[in-house]
């Protein structure tokens, strides 16, 4: 699924994302609003993750959910 269709489906989507990444808020995920950036940020954060291990994590979860 393309990142635009992500953004566009948040609501939808942010169940999924919330059950690959169970330390995520709602609250957060509210605020994400479906950007990329904003997701990769809160991933950092959240596990100690660096930056380009959270964009990993992120492109092959985005890669499963097609």
């Amino acid at each position: 699924m393309n990142w635009d269709r992500i953004e566009g489906n948040w609501k939808q989507v942010k169940g999924k994302v919330k059950e690959q990444w169970g330390k995520l808020t709602d609250d957060e995920l509210d605020q994400i609003e479906g950007k990329k950036d904003r997701l990769v940020g809160k991933l950092q954060e959240k596990y100690g993750l660096a930056k380009d291990e959270a964009e990993k994590q992120l492109g092959s979860w985005q890669d499963k959910s097609e």
